[in-house]
């Protein structure tokens, strides 16, 4: 493990939250549907942190990269944390998670222990275990962020995912999460960008638009992806393995 490496993604995504907190209130002021934001930087710092100091350090080369918080990093604080992944195979247990400076009725934060599981997290670190068996041999090819930290909703607590946002306080954040994958990129001395859907993809390639890297992407597991379902995932999972294996 390089410790280097794992304090300068430390102290990035420490920039990050700090910034993202200073856009929440302008976010909430400019943006008309949303309601309530969450920063699972904040709150589930703990967790985060021990993602970071665990597996940010070991060598990866390969980036994947979502496109905000779900139920899974809203709990964990761990990219695509779907909980029983994050307690049972990334073994990030028994920390502290604060609740959210914001709250909204329907989007309880419990924690590493909330029993729901994420099924696009489930089928992420799942595939990852199968194809690298432990999360420490995984780490030594792949590392997880998402390109924004944001969990936000609308009044009735329905996700707003960052493509839905306009205007200046928009842009202004998505400088702030392009700068933030653009120093990942460069303390990890990261090769491939896999970009987790069409959105994450695209957000990439204008991110990383004057950066030496391989930028491609994989269906969304997410099962308001159809194909995501098509033979109950097997279907998903042959074609991220596919691309995660061609790039190694």
């Amino acid at each position: 493990m390089d410790a280097s490496i794992t304090e300068l993604i430390r102290q990035s995504a420490t920039k990050l939250k700090e910034k993202c907190d200073e856009l929440t209130p302008i976010l909430i002021n400019e943006q008309s549907k949303i309601s309530v934001i969450y920063n699972p930087l904040n709150y589930a710092w703990n967790p985060h942190n021990a993602y970071i100091t665990r597996f940010s350090g070991n060598g990866a080369k390969i980036l994947m990269m979502g496109m905000n918080p779900g139920h899974g990093m809203g709990n964990t604080g761990v990219p695509f944390g779907c909980p029983e992944q994050v307690r049972e195979f990334l073994r990030i247990q028994n920390l502290i998670v604060e609740q959210p400076k914001m709250n909204h009725p329907k989007r309880t934060v419990i924690g590493l222990e909330q029993p729901k599981p994420e099924v696009s997290g489930r089928r992420i670190w799942g595939l990852l275990k199968e194809l690298f068996e432990t999360p420490e041999k995984t780490s030594k090819h792949i590392y997880i962020v998402n390109h924004c930290p944001l969990w936000m909703f609308n009044e009735k607590g329905q996700n707003i995912t960052p493509e839905k946002l306009t205007g200046d306080s928009a842009t202004k954040l998505y400088e702030v999460c392009d700068q933030h994958l653009r120093e990942v990129i460069e303390i990890m001395g990261i090769d491939v960008v896999i970009g987790v859907g069409n959105y994450a993809a695209s957000r990439a390639t204008i991110a990383l638009k004057d950066v030496d890297v391989v930028i491609t992407k994989i269906p969304h597991p997410s099962p308001a992806n159809p194909l995501a379902n098509r033979d109950k995932g097997e279907f998903w999972k042959n074609i991220a393995k596919n691309e995660i294996l061609s790039h190694m």
